[in-house]
């Protein structure tokens, strides 16, 4: 192949087909439409002798020659993009720029709603999107360039993927505030549910892969009982939403709960056994690590979470709508978040 006369653009194209798995999004993506990415790919397919995507259904599935291709591409565009950016004049005001997330489904309660109206006042051009995180694995997908963030509990990571811890979350339980079973134990809200109690009532799951193994389960089995599952979701939301109108106990991040319990008509209550709580941290491809507008969004996050938890410790869960409330440019009692520097820590567990 003659370098000289290879048009880059062809790899702008090649990326986002890595990305997207689709001609469409793809397209949607760089600015072209569907016919032109399609003509994009044939002259990639006739320049490096291979099919590089297959159809699949909806989806275009690399084959091992454009996996192979994949991260360095990702990896030399980001050079091209952080070196032509005028880093002097960021301006989160002007910027046109897709974010996309991986996470659970509880970020789409707790942090999106929230990070989207400050950005509608500030930076208007940044639109926001959140994959859930059984689409696939965290590392690949930083790696490929197809999320900006991953939402994470610990994780074993190389040395190209920085991190910050975001929050710890310790589980509690909740229950419908009409539950007959609670009611008649006499047990008031924040108190320890009994153990024998505990394992006798139904509870409901949450578990993408449909496998029931979790914090709670080898607690547990620690002190030699098991609790009643009678019922797996896929997401959390859904967990919620069933007991409330439900006889299931459900055990789930505080924040959560304290976020849902007045819309939900739950009551907050102590597990019988000690849980370690999570600590979910903040991922991303060092090669953002110089990067004004990833580092501006990392700060946003940090703001947005420092509100929340300064609320919470006010205890006006009452007054709390769905998604972390938010000021509008500082954190919790008026404080600048750091810059994002400092949050490059490590955490192992």
């Amino acid at each position: 192949m003659n370098f000289n006369g290879f048009d880059l653009n062809l790899l702008r194209v090649f990326d986002a087909l890595m990305r997207e798995r689709s001609v469409t999004r793809a397209g949607d993506q760089i600015g072209l439409s569907q016919p032109a990415v399609s003509a994009a790919l044939k002259r990639l397919r006739e320049i490096l002798d291979d099919q590089l995507f297959i159809r699949r259904g909806n989806d275009m599935i690399p084959t091992p020659r454009a996996l192979e291709l994949g991260s360095s591409t990702r990896e030399a565009l980001g050079k091209i993009e952080f070196a032509l950016r005028n880093r002097k004049q960021f301006d989160p005001a002007t910027i046109q720029r897709r974010f996309t997330f991986l996470g659970s489904d509880v970020f789409s309660l707790m942090m999106m709603p929230a990070l989207s109206r400050r950005f509608a006042e500030e930076a208007p051009g940044i639109s926001l999107q959140l994959v859930d995180n059984a689409w696939g694995n965290a590392e690949r997908l930083l790696q490929e360039g197809a999320v900006d963030i991953a939402l994470e509990g610990e994780l074993d990571v190389p040395d190209w993927v920085s991190s910050m811890h975001l929050l710890s979350a310790p589980y509690v339980v909740v229950a419908s505030a009409k539950h007959p079973g609670i009611a008649a134990a006499g047990i008031a809200p924040r108190e320890v549910i009994p153990l024998d109690l505990f394992c006798q009532l139904h509870h409901v799951v949450r578990s993408s892969s449909g496998m029931v193994n979790c914090v709670v389960d080898s607690a547990l089995a620690k002190v030699g009982r098991k609790r009643h599952v009678t019922l797996i979701l896929p997401h959390t939301l859904g967990v919620a939403i069933a007991t409330a109108n439900s006889l299931h106990l459900a055990t789930v991040p505080r924040q959560f709960a304290d976020l849902m319990a007045t819309h939900l008509g739950l009551k907050i209550y102590e597990s019988p056994v000690p849980l370690p709580a999570t600590n979910i941290n903040v991922f991303w491809h060092a090669r953002h690590n110089g990067d004004l507008a990833h580092q501006w969004l990392r700060r946003q996050m940090v703001r947005v979470r420092d509100d929340f938890e300064a609320r919470m410790r006010m205890r006006t869960s009452a007054a709390l709508s769905v998604g972390w409330p938010v000021s509008s440019g500082q954190g919790a009692a008026g404080v600048e978040a750091s810059p994002s520097d400092s949050f490059r820590v490590s955490y192992r567990a």
